[in-house]
């Protein structure tokens, strides 16, 4: 009987020992492992910077496209554009002056020498003149002779009488250039004006009644009509597939040997991904990769 008691007690000890310890009613459940104390791994780094580019007047709303997209995509990069003229910024590219040179026609064989051209779209060059002007089509070689001075009064080719005034751009602008070149009248235009911006030339075609003059398919407004080249309209299709004659390249120049800042490339490499070929559209040109 002594025995039997003592028993009942060691267990009623053992209990209250296991209830002082902390036990939740005899749950065999562990306590909630302890936070470990290393480090959470950090974040990629996400790029900074500033990428420069300088150059083509035509090229402002393919650049402002790119560089309003690509700055949801790196917050951390600045992409400036400094609208100088293409053959400013095949120099500033050349120089080191910006990372990024921006040219509306093809870089020449000795530009080449220091420099990388990538073409990243296509636009046509549009003729264009006055609204009021009843001239429609005109061909390839009657624009030639024009610019040269050589068919002087919209009669000779199907208009009213007047005296034609041809404008165009400034020495060393691109979209001069490869209007020239494309009509092979390098070196022989006579222009009536020359000015300083696609955007100069469109509002003194638009003002100016027996005026004609070239800009890129881009910049064209409502306040100018473009004539058809050879039958063929000024558009994104036909600059495609290459019925419309009167076409030149957007091109991205680089330093030939030198490697761009990991901001410069990560734009670059933004503005050539199939992917963005939509923002070249939204523009008005034809995006080389798509």
């Amino acid at each position: 009987m002594k025995k039997t008691a003592s028993m009942i007690l060691s267990a009623a000890l053992c209990v209250g020992l296991l209830a002082a310890c902390g036990g939740n009613g005899g749950s065999t459940e562990s306590a909630a492992p302890a936070e470990s104390s290393a480090p959470a791994q950090s974040a990629a780094a996400a790029l900074s910077g500033t990428v420069s580019t300088n150059g083509s007047t035509s090229m402002e709303k393919v650049m402002g496209a790119l560089i309003e997209q690509f700055k949801t995509v790196e917050p951390g990069i600045t992409v400036t554009y400094d609208p100088t003229g293409s053959g400013t910024g095949i120099e500033a590219a050349s120089n080191g002056s910006a990372d990024i040179g921006l040219s509306s026609r093809g870089l020449k064989d000795e530009e080449k020498a220091n420099l990388t051209e990538t073409v990243v779209a296509k636009d046509g060059i549009a003729v264009i003149v006055n609204p009021e002007n009843g001239v429609e089509d005109l061909t390839v070689e009657q624009i030639a002779a024009i610019a040269k001075g050589e068919i002087t009064n919209w009669s000779e080719v199907g208009g009213a009488d007047g005296e034609i005034a041809f404008i165009g751009r400034e020495a060393g602008s691109g979209t001069r250039g490869a209007f020239e070149e494309l009509t092979e009248t390098v070196d022989s235009c006579k222009y009536t004006q020359e000015l300083t911006s696609t955007g100069a030339v469109i509002t003194a075609v638009s003002t100016t009644p027996n005026a004609i003059g070239y800009a890129s398919l881009s910049s064209v407004e409502d306040s100018v009509k473009a004539l058809k080249v050879g039958g063929v309209e000024c558009t994104e299709e036909t600059v495609l597939d290459g019925t419309y004659a009167i076409q030149r390249p957007f091109v991205f120049a680089t330093k030939t040997g030198s490697t761009l800042s990991e901001a410069a490339q990560a734009f670059y490499d933004f503005a050539m991904d199939p992917a963005n070929a939509g923002l070249y559209t939204t523009a008005g040109v034809v995006p080389a990769n798509s």
